[in-house]
């Protein structure tokens, strides 16, 4: 019995070894993060050349992997632009297509497919921390549809108008700030907080501001808790900050508080410097959890040129505004909110460690339509039919030093824009198209249209056909008339303004 019970251990030990030896771990996914900031001009990181605005963190991901000089947005402001990083759609597809529409924010619907679905269906864990944009509490585009498992942020961007929030998100329940006090009544957030000797904020409408939660530092510790509770599984992380989008506010000027600089240019720099702080916290956090060289980190702006947001302040007393004192303005005409190029135009640029050869600049066309292609050739998965996008990983990765693509099309209140090549075209609402020659006049200010009528028609085309009318906005060219008998003979209901709806 003795030698039997040997035997038949020795047999088993064999087995075990012949299985160590012929089967290997499975390689995990690759992570893959997005980063997108709120409103950051061109101009306001150290890699596009900021000389005052301190960014290492982010000048490192650009250092480490590829920065872009031709990189686009979805749209011109913030939620159509979301819209098309999520679905892989232009703007003439996508269903959202502006903040609004005479007071009606619309929302994704059943049937609508993001790169979180994708991910998740791949065996990703997903999460958004920051800012949706793209549906209000009722509505049934909430993340938690749309393929997230966790969200924890702003559903509305107008509720993203304050960083001392009354509450935030977890999911579909409401965490309250009581600390917060009433600093998120329009009448506090809307005016310039003080500050103290020590460059402390002293937020309008609160008696404590010790007990004050800043939205900002709150979802992104809850982003690094997701990290390391997902980190043995590929995850999909979008950290849709709300920095520096405006109004202006920091808890903490830091280390621009002695410096001879009006305060909204202070809080400008504070604030881009507070994200960059946070970058920071999440690279040490990959390379802590032993993950840094299986994740890619994409980071980008929403949408070109922000202005305005030192507005309250001038009024006030006079002095430079944000982009003549950083000097951070694109090198093209066109700013948030209109249809010029410097409107979609935006920094940004991609890590991935052992697969991206770092110090790379590159002039290679891409807009946020194509993440979701991208995405889903990194984790391997199948991309969906009927997308704008292309996958640019091959660009990524040196596969190759460009990838050829006849347009990039955009359409913001009535206005359609292209890019193809050097060449810009904007057609203003019911009015001729014009053609820029964006190498020899960024500034678009030398209109084409009449020396080259063969690119004209060429754009018109691509404007026509890239188009597809949508029952929420009215489709270039066409009147308020015509739109609204479009709805009626559709049998469109009319929708109530929600605009202002948490």
């Amino acid at each position: 019995m003795q030698k039997l019970s040997i035997s038949l251990l020795s047999t088993a030990c064999l087995l075990s070894l012949g299985c160590s030896n012929t089967s290997k771990p499975e390689k995990k996914a690759p992570n893959i993060i997005f980063i997108l900031s709120d409103d950051l001009g061109w101009g306001d990181l150290g890699c596009y050349g900021q000389q005052k605005i301190r960014t290492p963190n982010i000048d490192r991901i650009a250092a480490e992997g590829i920065r872009f000089t031709q990189a686009y947005c979805g749209n011109a402001v913030s939620a159509p632009s979301r819209c098309c990083l999520m679905t892989g759609l232009h703007p003439g597809h996508a269903r959202v297509r502006d903040n609004s529409y005479q007071s009606y924010r619309e929302s994704l619907q059943p049937g609508d497919f993001t790169v979180a679905m994708m991910l998740r269906e791949a065996g990703y864990a997903t999460g958004l921390f920051g800012k949706w944009g793209l549906a209000n509490h009722d509505q049934p585009g909430i993340p938690n549809n749309m393929g997230f498992d966790e969200f924890f942020g702003y559903l509305n961007q107008q509720h993203a108008h304050t960083y001392y929030p009354e509450f935030l998100y977890h999911n579909q329940e409401r965490i309250y700030f009581p600390g917060n006090a009433e600093h998120y009544k329009r009448e506090n957030y809307s005016l310039p907080s003080p500050y103290d000797d020590n460059g402390k904020c002293l937020p309008l409408g609160m008696k404590d501001p010790s007990q004050a939660k800043y939205s900002f530092d709150v979802y992104c510790e809850k982003s690094l808790e997701f990290v390391k509770a997902n980190k043995d599984k590929p995850f999909f992380l979008y950290l849709a900050y709300t920095t520096p989008h405006g109004p202006l506010i920091v808890p903490d000027l830091g280390i621009y508080k002695d410096e001879d600089w009006d305060i909204q240019h202070k809080e400008w720099a504070a604030m881009i410097t507070r994200m960059d702080t946070e970058v920071g916290k999440l690279l040490a956090l990959l390379k802590e959890l032993q993950i840094d060289d299986n994740t890619i980190i994409f980071f980008a702006s929403d949408n070109g040129n922000p202005t305005g947001y030192d507005g309250r302040y001038l009024k006030i007393r006079d002095g430079l505004t944000i982009e003549e004192f950083f000097n951070d303005a694109a090198p093209t005409r066109g700013k948030k909110g209109d249809s010029y190029n410097g409107a979609f135009q935006v920094p940004a640029m991609v890590r991935w460690p052992g697969h991206i050869q770092p110090g790379q600049v590159s002039d290679q066309l891409w807009a946020f339509w194509d993440f979701l292609p991208t995405a889903a050739e990194i984790a391997g998965t199948e991309t969906p039919p009927g997308l704008d996008g292309i996958s640019i990983l091959p660009v990524l990765t040196g596969k190759t030093n460009e990838i050829e693509r006849e347009f990039l099309y955009w359409e913001y209140k009535q206005k359609q824009a292209v890019r193809s090549g050097k060449w810009f075209a904007h057609k203003p609402n019911g009015k001729p198209v014009e053609l820029y020659d964006l190498i020899s006049d960024p500034g678009q200010s030398l209109n084409l249209s009449s020396d080259f009528p063969d690119i004209v028609r060429k754009m018109e085309e691509i404007m026509q056909k890239s188009h597809t009318p949508s029952d929420i906005w009215p489709s270039p060219g066409e009147t308020q008339e015509e739109f609204l008998k479009r709805l009626t003979d559709n049998k469109i209901p009319k929708r109530h303004a929600n605009a202002s709806d948490y």
